[in-house]
């Protein structure tokens, strides 16, 4: 266990909670070198570090922050700011990032990339640091909130990052209620210097919860196909990356060609489909820990749409036989394969609701392309997509209450969504070629990949349908899958 005393604006009074092991990337290229972010403090405005830590292992290094204990400036109470996320009618919120003190080069890229995040969101309005009045900001002193007023800053974000001398950098923040005049949260954290990135995404999560409520959605990565090449002649690779486009490695070579990868909920494993040579397409799943690669399932037949069950002890995919495609589900445990669909037809793109309940799927068997739902274990399908055009690629979103697909119609291709029964269709963007949607973490944003004819590129969508993003990629990119929150 690492103890820091954390310097306090009233004193200190620090112990330490040891969150090692949280910075796992990709298969053979691993950002942390095996060394994870340890979180040595919860601050406020009264001590330096809050609470008893316990030495063990916590999962996700935000999950010990919930309401810190702030100190109010004299003069009349008022509510805390919070940013409602479900009302549909929000305004972003004027939020300040100064640069972090300390080292200038490391302080100013976490601010940046911090800033970036929430402004991506579409929930924040990071303000002009031209604006400031106060340029450089200590964490460690009570703000003069004043200031920030003036320039209509709501939130206000202070931090310092120094280099420990072991390779390791030491890094703190504070978020600020500028009208309430009191501290929301703040934390500490010590982590190789490679880490630094992921650093600047778990502080975006903390802001993001502690002002919606909900968990974020920046400290997680985004698996595609990355493509290059005339079209004739693509090569496609697997890759990884950030979800805002950084850190870009790639885990196949592109001798195969490759389509749908997926991450598995509960561990480091990538779920794909491989078409090498001669070969029937394949399943394959790649451990991205140690680069170790493994056949799910030797078929005869070609299978397609590979994913997993939520926890992850099962791929749920479609084979096809004799001209029809049915859907299937492989423990990958025993290697016992139980077919789930029964049909004259081709039904494939099954996606898990988040309970493992339910599966939705997309078939032709009424006629045209359509969405049903049906039970876990097969049987009693019902359709739910009822509007014009043919419906494809559907997945449930980690919350359970919507489903995303993609909606061909008129020879235009949309991103929509709704309820698991089929109420509240919403298209949330439409244009020549969207398709592919993968949920955040946290199921308020969308990725999908968009070819306006140059090729595809991954873009993002929150549930507004107002706030696109387009994620910038090496090269070409197309069926991106989002990850989890990383542990």
């Amino acid at each position: 266990m690492k103890k820091n005393g954390f310097p306090s604006l009233q004193g200190s009074n620090g112990t330490s909670n040891d969150t090692s092991g949280a910075g796992k990337t990709d298969a053979g290229a691993r950002a942390d070198n095996g060394v994870g972010i340890i979180m040595t403090g919860i601050l406020s405005l009264s001590s330096g570090i809050l609470g008893k830590g316990t030495g063990s292992a916590v999962r996700r290094v935000m999950a010990a922050v919930v309401a810190l204990i702030g100190l109010a400036a004299a003069g009349p109470a008022r509510a805390e700011i919070t940013i409602d996320i479900n009302g549909g009618n929000f305004q972003p919120l004027p939020i300040a990032i100064p640069a972090f003190g300390g080292d200038a080069q490391l302080g100013a890229q976490i601010a940046e990339v911090v800033t970036s995040d929430l402004k991506r969101s579409g929930l924040f309005v990071p303000l002009d640091p031209a604006s400031f009045i106060d340029k450089a900001v200590n964490p460690n002193v009570m703000p003069n909130f004043q200031n920030w007023r003036v320039i209509n800053a709501q939130a206000l974000v202070t931090g310092d990052t120094q280099r420990t001398g072991d390779g390791r950098i030491q890094t703190n923040f504070r978020l600020w209620d500028i009208y309430a005049s009191q501290q929301l949260t703040g934390q500490q954290f010590v982590t190789p210097e490679a880490n630094w990135r992921r650093v600047a995404h778990i502080i975006a999560d903390a802001i993001y919860e502690r002002l919606t409520g909900e968990k974020g959605y920046f400290d997680s990565r985004v698996v595609f196909v990355d493509e290059t090449g005339p079209k004739n002649q693509r090569v496609k690779r697997l890759a990884i990356m950030d979800q805002d486009g950084a850190n870009v490695r790639y885990l196949t070579q592109g001798k195969e060609l490759v389509l749908t990868p997926r991450f598995s909920p509960s561990t480091q494993d990538i779920t794909y489909m491989s078409f090498g040579g001669n070969e029937n397409p394949r399943v394959y799943l790649l451990n991205l820990d140690t680069g170790s690669r493994q056949v799910v399932g030797n078929f005869n037949n070609m299978t397609f749409a590979p994913r997993f069950s939520p926890d992850g002890r099962r791929v749920v995919m479609s084979l096809e036989q004799g001209g029809n495609s049915n859907i299937y589900a492989m423990d990958l445990a025993s290697r016992q394969v139980q077919r789930l669909t029964d049909s004259a037809a081709i039904d494939t793109g099954p996606s898990y609701s988040p309970d493992g309940s339910q599966i939705v799927f997309e078939s032709d068997r009424g006629g045209s392309q359509q969405l049903y739902v049906m039970g876990a274990g097969g049987g009693g399908a019902q359709r739910i997509s009822f509007g014009n055009g043919r419906y494809s690629t559907p997945v449930w979103s980690p919350r359970g209450d919507l489903i995303a697909f993609t909606r061909q119609s008129g020879g235009k291709f949309a991103i929509g969504i709704m309820k698991p029964d089929g109420s509240g269709e919403r298209i949330l963007t439409e244009g020549f070629h969207n398709e592919g949607p993968t949920w955040a973490p946290n199921g308020r944003v969308l990725m999908f990949f968009r070819d306006n004819g140059q090729g595809p590129q991954l873009w993002s969508v929150d549930l507004t349908g107002r706030n696109e993003q387009r994620i910038p990629t090496p090269n070409m990119a197309s069926d991106p899958a989002w990850s989890p929150l990383l542990k």
